[in-house]
């Protein structure tokens, strides 16, 4: 059996048995282990499994459900709704001004939490009742809620960028530098186009009026004092990893840590709240756990065929493609994918194919992990089957209806192309932080 035809059927079964619904995990996993018996025989059935120790060297895994506890702590404490208001206060005089106050929460709240659905939880419980109550219209105040938690796998602590980082092999640190100013330009996008629109029709997002304004005068600098708490600690804890304080799995025990110290100053520290906290860091990070060692699994058979070799050869030699066509592709397959798989899955499948003939092409797999990101969100969004629509539906309450969150979507998916196309056009958005910060550390 040829390499091509090897590929075609694991990657056509594996999209077959997602569609039954099972683990993501479970059906990797059983695609690397059933292609390993039948290629290599019963004696080599083990030999997928086995990759999987490999883990046990991967000490940064130790960061996944440290990260994952902090921005679970800064939700279930309360503390995010602060945050939320001060940026209500502050920004709210302004046309559009809440929606720009949101795409500022969930700017913050990506650094806590570096996960997408949480930003869209905050948003769609803390953000959409104040904007609705306020006179938002129901399609802006969606979309601004579903570009906004779009952001949370790009700006660092991004988990999804610490799992690519493992299994792409690559500096977790540069991932997460990279991803600064390319999330960054996203959000400014978002704020210019939300602040222009408003202006332009005042019924979209009225700003607050005079009344309100005054009443809430004296609220501005005691919500600034305590909407700071949050922006502190993510501060402390990144400058203590970028000076070289801490180390990274240090630097998610000390986020954890002033967490739950913050919590606890505030009076918000219970049973109820670490309880909450524990079973959905758990949670996650077992459901993160199973997709790596699943991927681990798939990879190390796909590698022992040498079929990314015969990939490569397809694509430069016999297509003979030029290395900005086959990218497109990449990009395109993606957005394919992100219509009925999450990020994580995604990263399990094309991982094995993709990252070694992104090197092949000469690309740099840290620009191209930041590409994938934006992709992936890119995808999340775009109807019909979008991932983020359907629990964006889930969330929003009734009068929000489904042909609602697909009109409200559009600009922002226009938006986020031109945040990929700007990228790829001028690489050094995403690469020249990584690069001022590896010449510093020499």
């Amino acid at each position: 059996m040829s390499h091509e035809l090897i590929t075609l059927t694991m990657f056509s079964s594996l999209l077959v048995l997602m569609t039954t619904g099972q683990r993501v995990y479970g059906v990797v996993g059983f695609i690397g282990a059933t292609a390993a018996y039948f290629l290599w025989g019963g004696n080599d059935i083990e030999m997928p499994f086995n990759a999987t120790f490999t883990v046990l060297n991967w000490f940064a895994l130790l960061t996944l459900p440290l990260f994952v506890f902090m921005g679970f702590m800064l939700s279930e404490s309360g503390l995010a709704d602060k945050l939320y208001r001060m940026f209500h206060v502050w920004m709210g005089p302004l046309p559009g001004g809440l929606g720009i106050g949101t795409i500022g929460l969930m700017v913050l709240i990506s650094a806590m939490n570096g996960l997408s659905v949480a930003g869209m939880a905050i948003g769609a419980s803390v953000a959409l009742p104040q904007m609705m109550q306020r006179g938002y219209d129901k399609v802006m105040v969606t979309g601004v809620i579903q570009a906004g938690s779009s952001l949370g796998i790009l700006i660092p602590p991004s988990i999804v960028l610490v799992l690519y980082a493992m299994i792409a092999r690559q500096p977790v640190l540069q991932l997460w530098i990279a991803g600064i100013l390319p999330g960054l330009l996203m959000a400014a996008l978002f704020t210019v186009y939300i602040y222009i629109r408003c202006r332009m029709n005042p019924k979209l997002g009225p700003p607050l009026s005079e009344d309100e304004r005054r009443a809430e005068e004296p609220e501005k600098w005691r919500l600034l004092r305590e909407g700071i708490l949050p922006v502190l600690i993510f501060a402390i804890m990144m400058g203590c990893f970028m000076s070289g304080v801490t180390s990274l799995v240090e630097t998610s025990a000390l986020g954890a840590g002033l967490a739950t110290i913050a919590a606890a100053f505030k009076g918000r520290l219970n049973g109820q709240v670490m309880e909450s906290c524990l079973r959905q860091t758990l949670s996650v990070s077992c459901m993160f756990m199973w997709i790596i060692l699943a991927a681990l699994c798939f990879g190390a058979v796909y590698d022992g065929l040498g079929a990314i070799k015969a990939i490569e050869k397809l694509f430069l030699s016999q297509l003979g493609f030029d290395r900005w066509t086959i990218l497109i592709i990449m990009m395109l397959s993606f957005i394919v994918l992100g219509m009925f798989l999450d990020d994580t899955a995604m990263l399990v499948i094309v991982a094995p194919l993709y990252i070694p003939l992104v090197k092949a092409l000469g690309f740099s797999p840290i620009w191209f992990g930041i590409l994938y990101t934006i992709t992936c969100q890119l995808a999340y969004i775009i109807p019909p089957f979008g991932y983020n629509l359907f629990l964006m539906r889930a969330m929003a309450p009734p009068e929000i209806t489904i042909v609602d969150i697909y009109k409200s979507i559009v600009p922002f998916a226009i938006l986020m192309i031109i945040t990929l196309a700007i990228i790829m056009w001028i690489p050094d958005i995403a690469l020249w932080l990584p690069d001022l910060y590896s010449n510093r550390a020499r």
